[in-house]
């Protein structure tokens, strides 16, 4: 069982801390929540019977732990980093910096989506297709469309704020 574990993070990892990212702010609790999902796999494991793919298997047990997270902790609409900046003088730094706050804002603007929405949208983001969304989540693929495009007008509002 050992083998099949590590080959299922070896494969889906990054994907599954991204997914995880856009859940969760802090680096510490990403990490916690990381290794709630490796447990989670680890114990369902053994009772998966590949009457889906291994990536929608993960990727729904991490999509619950996720939504469990969330429903612990209150959540944090309006977070507004207003510190100083410190800019580069240099071209290239500066343009990193602007497409780094763009990033920072778009994935804050992901979190404060409805949870229905976030799921979605992040699920989309890791290049599931909406059938495999659809698994995931347990809705239709035409719910699957709905949602994703309510969620990215959402997005564009708040990115105009």
């Amino acid at each position: 069982m050992e083998r099949p574990f590590n080959a299922l993070l070896s494969a889906h990892g990054p994907a599954l801390a991204g997914l995880v990212g856009s859940y969760v702010q802090d680096p510490a609790e990403r990490g916690d929540l990381c290794q709630e999902i490796a447990i989670a796999v680890w114990r369902a494991l053994p009772g998966f019977r590949h009457e889906c793919s291994e990536r929608t298997f993960v990727f729904r047990i991490a999509h619950n732990r996720c939504l469990t997270q969330v429903s612990r902790t209150p959540a944090n609409v309006d977070v507004d980093h207003d510190g100083d900046l410190v800019t580069d003088p240099r071209p290239a730094a500066d343009a990193q910096l602007a497409g780094d706050q763009r990033r920072e804002r778009l994935m804050l603007a992901i979190r404060a989506l409805p949870p229905g929405y976030r799921q979605v949208v992040t699920l989309i983001l890791e290049g599931l297709s909406y059938r495999e969304v659809a698994e995931v989540v347990g809705i239709s693929e035409s719910n699957v469309g709905a949602r994703l495009s309510r969620a990215r007008q959402l997005l564009r509002d708040r990115m105009e704020r």
